[in-house]
């Protein structure tokens, strides 16, 4: 039996129309998923890690243990020296997930004394670490850097010369699409000795390597979390920094600590998708290439549709129509699952009240037609 306090918490939420529940829509037009360039159902990386594993003599199931015990191989050596010189990083630390990474990185990093800023839409990875930290922690406006810039001065002002700031964003952030301007951020940073540490979650594949890496700023920026399980389509996540960052982490942070190593077919499967990515940044008919078209596509398409006050401005691979309220967004998004698309509805409380909305990912591999018609479709429901 549900004790009753639980069971009243899902009263409410069936009430508010939040109600979560897990379904399977594998046979609708695909609007929804993070796997923005299709990296998840290439037939070429999974044969190629296949292949890696067993030519390295690699056929096992698990790791056996964490990677301090027995976890540790040649093979996690090798891939996180990879992928600290394709994204230009002193040393590299796989994590099992984005989320392990977030708050692996944020509840041992800070200290006590210390003070972290965070974007107020910052992700429940962030925000979960940060408040496992003994650091005190303040929310600065969705990208507002002069809010931001107010905080720093503020708490420099208190020349306080053991604090140290921690500013935490998202280069692109997933309920919205949207992204801060990084440059003027390490600005900020670099001018009130603030360690900046930035969320690359969706940014990897849809921008190269990450937007840090993109406007050159890997020295100027504490860490960058990069997850694989969007553009790359498969698991697992990388915490970027220097060496003596990577050594911290190791000795204190927990969810590295006590977590099971990922089995070598990940890592080949991690290793491989990287490779691609590399291989498809030179070519003109990359899927990189075909994701950066349809995202112009969706952009014209919604301006000719007279749709574009209701979207917020993005560039990225996700876009989010606002339709307020609860209910009204989740009979929008069945009016388009009824017509084969899947668009999910993002609720409050993951999104503030009032602010519900649509979120398309675009991939890839959806088609013009698609783009159209799921839009022309999204016109009609919400005039």
């Amino acid at each position: 039996m549900l004790p009753k306090k639980l069971h009243k918490k899902l009263e409410n939420r069936n009430a508010n129309n939040a109600f979560r529940q897990l379904s399977a829509d594998s046979s609708l037009v695909d609007f929804s998923s993070n796997d923005y360039l299709g990296f998840s159902k290439s037939e070429v990386i999974f044969d190629k890690a296949h292949q890696y594993v067993v030519d390295n003599n690699l056929k096992q199931n698990g790791a056996t243990g964490s990677r301090l015990l027995s976890g540790n191989t040649d093979l996690y050596i090798k891939v996180e020296a990879d992928i600290s010189t394709i994204n230009n990083s002193e040393a590299a630390l796989v994590f099992n997930s984005g989320y392990d990474a977030n708050v692996g990185l944020l509840s041992s990093v800070p200290q006590r004394g210390d003070v972290i800023f965070y974007d107020e839409f910052a992700h429940a990875s962030i925000r979960d670490g940060i408040n496992i930290s003994n650091a005190k922690n303040y929310k600065f406006k969705h990208n507002d850097l002069d809010h931001l810039e107010e905080k720093c001065q503020v708490e420099r002002s208190k020349n306080q010369s053991e604090t140290e700031l921690y500013v935490v964003t998202e280069s692109v952030f997933s309920m919205d699409g949207d992204s801060p301007d990084i440059l003027r951020l390490t600005q900020i940073c670099t001018t009130y000795n603030a360690h900046l540490i930035i969320d690359e979650a969706h940014a990897l594949g849809v921008f190269g390597n990450g937007l840090v890496q993109m406007h050159h700023l890997e020295d100027v920026v504490f860490a960058r979390i990069i997850t694989f399980g969007k553009g790359l389509g498969c698991h697992g996540a990388t915490i970027l920094g220097a060496q003596n960052l990577k050594d911290y982490l190791i000795n204190f942070s927990r969810p590295f600590i006590y977590t099971t190593a990922l089995p070598p077919h990940s890592l080949a499967t991690i290793a491989t998708a990287y490779q691609e990515l590399v291989t498809q940044s030179d070519s003109k008919e990359s899927q990189i290439k075909k994701l950066e078209k349809n995202i112009s596509f969706f952009l014209s398409e919604y301006k000719r549709l007279h749709l574009h006050d209701r979207f917020i401005k993005s560039s990225s691979a996700i876009h989010c129509c606002v339709i307020s309220g609860n209910d009204n967004v989740k009979s929008v998004a069945q009016k388009l699952k009824n017509k084969g698309f899947n668009v999910k509805p993002i609720l409050s409380p993951t999104v503030p009240k009032n602010k519900e909305r649509l979120r398309f990912c675009l991939h890839s591999y959806n088609s013009k037609e698609e783009i159209s018609e799921v839009l022309s479709l999204l016109a009609t429901f919400v005039k």
